[in-house]
């Protein structure tokens, strides 16, 4: 009995011994970590201006400053409307490094930076900003609702402040909220395009282009060409439209909902009429390609068959119409309107509201620059001059090589998709 009493004297004493020493080892650790906590932030408030553990303490309450100023002007993902007239711009995309070619984006970014939408760095790296656009627009070609995504700083009067940063010819007519995922390049699900154009593009070969002004497009040619703009309607490949892509590259083959010719109107003195055409996506020069084809076709260069053969992975010769007249009207989010435009959180991307806005700066500074330049540079009439140099009838032969040189100039300026 007495030695079992004695086994269980220890045994208690040892459990208490063992209780209050991992007590004081919970005691010293919570001292040690207090003074880790408190130290530091005490030397900070001190301001002694030492380096190591101080200066990464410093840098962390900088952040927090920093994170301060930013609730202030709350930094939110957003999309913007954009309204521009491509006349003395190299496209759309920004270059870094090539300050001699001014795109619209440069100008842009600088607007951004000047009203305090974006930090000073985030124009050397637009990544930073989550940016991207709808569609990349080619040198000289305009657009009445371009759409980028990116995050800024919701700062008063935002969209006015934009505006007093750009030039009269670059606008943004609206500012939506959309959600952090938000991509506008890949959430798009399909863009349209117009045309304006003089109508004596459609006249015989023939003609005499000097007295321009003074052609109108016949009803029945008028039907013909929509007719020719129908067959584009549907899946096809179109390889021969673009440079440097095989016959039987899976992206060559596009998908069109819609391709017309309107009815025709007098401006400046000549008559113009306006093309339409939507896709879900456009290669680089394919609707400048499209409309070439058919002007070709309808001029007397070719048969209506040449068509379907340039669908085909024979290499066609396919004259490329000039871009000037060439507009990025709309970009459509039909998806992203059916899964968030009613989630009571976010608005539906489309523009009604802005219509009159936009309509009014096409009038403004799109129409008057195409007329204009039209009429005093005759940029059609030159382009026709050289259409009997393609051979229609014969695989791709040197007009088409000068074609993809001068495509491969353009794309090192501005890496554009028309």
């Amino acid at each position: 009995m007495v030695l079992g009493s004695t086994r269980v004297f220890n045994y208690f004493s040892w459990i208490t011994r063992w209780h209050y020493k991992c007590a004081g080892i919970r005691w010293m650790m919570s001292e040690e970590s207090a003074n880790m906590l408190t130290k530091p932030l005490k030397r900070v408030e001190e301001g002694n201006g030492e380096s190591g553990e101080n200066g990464h303490i410093r840098k962390k309450l900088k952040s927090v400053e920093q994170t301060g100023d930013e609730r202030k002007h709350p930094k939110r993902k957003v999309v913007l409307l954009l309204a521009y007239s491509g006349k003395g711009y190299y496209g759309m995309q920004r270059n870094a490094g090539s300050s001699q070619f001014k795109t619209i984006e440069d100008e842009l970014v600088t607007a951004l930076i000047k009203s305090g939408c974006i930090p000073d760095n985030h124009g050397d790296d637009m990544k930073k900003m989550s940016f991207q656009r709808c569609a990349r627009t080619d040198k000289g070609v305009s657009a009445a609702g371009q759409v980028v995504s990116l995050k800024l700083w919701m700062i008063e009067d935002v969209m006015e402040k934009i505006n007093s940063n750009l030039p009269p010819q670059i606008r943004v007519l609206g500012l939506k909220r959309v959600t952090g995922g938000f991509n506008s390049k890949n959430s798009c699900d399909a863009r349209t395009y117009s045309y304006m154009l003089p109508t004596v593009a459609f006249s015989p070969k023939d003609y005499d282009t000097k007295n321009s002004a003074a052609f109108r497009l016949e009803p029945e040619t008028l039907q013909r060409v929509n007719r020719l703009f129908g067959s584009y309607k549907g899946t096809h490949n179109f390889h021969n439209f673009t440079s440097q892509k095989a016959a039987r590259d899976p992206s060559a083959r596009r998908y069109i909902t819609e391709m017309s010719c309107g009815e025709p109107f007098v401006r400046g003195g000549a008559e113009f009429a306006e093309i339409t055409v939507r896709g879900q996506s456009f290669m680089m020069h394919q609707i400048r390609k499209m409309i070439g084809l058919v002007i070709a076709v309808v001029k007397g260069y070719s048969g209506d068959e040449v068509l379907k053969r340039s669908w085909g992975e024979e290499k066609v010769d396919v004259p490329k119409a000039p871009g000037l007249g060439l507009v990025l009207e709309k970009v459509h989010f039909d998806r992203y309107n059916k899964r968030f435009g009613g989630d009571g959180l976010h608005e539906c991307l489309e523009w009604t509201e802005e219509e009159q806005a936009i309509l009014a700066f096409k009038e403004e500074h799109i129409y008057p620059s195409i007329v204009e330049t039209e009429c005093q540079e005759g940029s059609m009439a030159n382009w026709m001059a050289t259409l009997p140099i393609h051979d229609f009838e014969a695989t791709a032969t040197g007009a088409q090589d000068k074609d993809r040189e001068q495509d491969d100039e353009e794309g090192n300026r501005s890496d554009s998709a028309l």
